[in-house]
C-alpha cells in the first residue's frame, strides 16, 4: 500500500507517493536524493553523507537541517527551502546573504557555500542580531577546506550591521 506525500519546496508543491514501484519514493530515500535526483535542485551538495559537514543543509520550516540524513517520507507538509529558493522568484534578486557573500568573496571553490548560506539564513531567522561568537557557533557544523570562514564572518556581520532583513 502506498502513502501520499506532499512536499512544499521553494514555493512549489510536489505530490509523490511512498512505495516500491517505479516513480515512487522509497521509504529509505533521503531528502537530498529527492532534491538532487528527482527535482534537479543540485545546489544542495552531498559530501559526508552523515550530517556532519553542512554541505547538504536546507531550511525546513526556517531551520537548517541535514538533508542527507533526513528521510523524504518524514518531510510531508514541511516548508523546505534550498539555496535555489532564496532568490526572489519574480525578480531573481538574490537574498541579502547571497549578496553579502559575493561582496565579501566569502567562498573559494563554492562547494560548501550553499550549506553555509543556509546555516546563516537559519541563524538570522532565529536571531537577526547575532554576535561574532554566535555566528561562529552557528557555523560550527559547516566545514570548508578552502578556509574562507573569515570572509563568511565578515559577510554575515555586514548584514547584521547594515540592518538588512535576511
Amino acid at each position: 500500500m502506498s502513502k501520499e506525500l506532499t512536499l512544499h519546496i521553494n514555493g512549489q508543491t510536489y505530490e509523490f507517493t511512498i512505495g516500491r514501484k517505479l516513480g515512487q519514493i522509497p521509504e529509505s530515500e533521503t531528502l537530498l536524493e529527492t532534491l538532487r535526483e528527482r527535482l534537479g535542485l543540485t545546489g544542495t551538495k552531498l559530501s559526508c553523507g552523515e550530517g556532519a559537514c553542512g554541505c547538504c543543509a536546507v531550511l525546513m520550516d526556517g531551520k537548517a537541517v541535514a538533508s542527507c540524513v533526513t528521510l523524504t517520507a518524514e518531510c510531508g507538509g514541511k516548508e523546505i527551502t534550498t539555496i535555489e529558493g532564496l532568490a526572489d522568484p519574480v525578480t531573481g534578486e538574490l537574498d541579502p546573504i547571497q549578496e553579502a557573500f559575493l561582496e565579501h568573496s566569502a567562498f573559494q571553490c563554492g562547494f560548501c557555500t550553499p550549506g553555509i548560506i543556509i546555516a546563516v539564513k537559519s541563524l538570522l531567522n532565529a536571531n537577526p542580531h547575532p554576535t561574532e561568537d554566535e555566528i561562529k557557533e552557528a557555523l560550527s557544523g559547516n566545514f570548508c577546506r578552502c578556509i574562507s570562514h573569515y570572509q563568511v564572518i565578515e559577510a554575515v556581520q555586514s548584514i547584521v550591521k547594515g540592518g538588512e532583513q535576511a
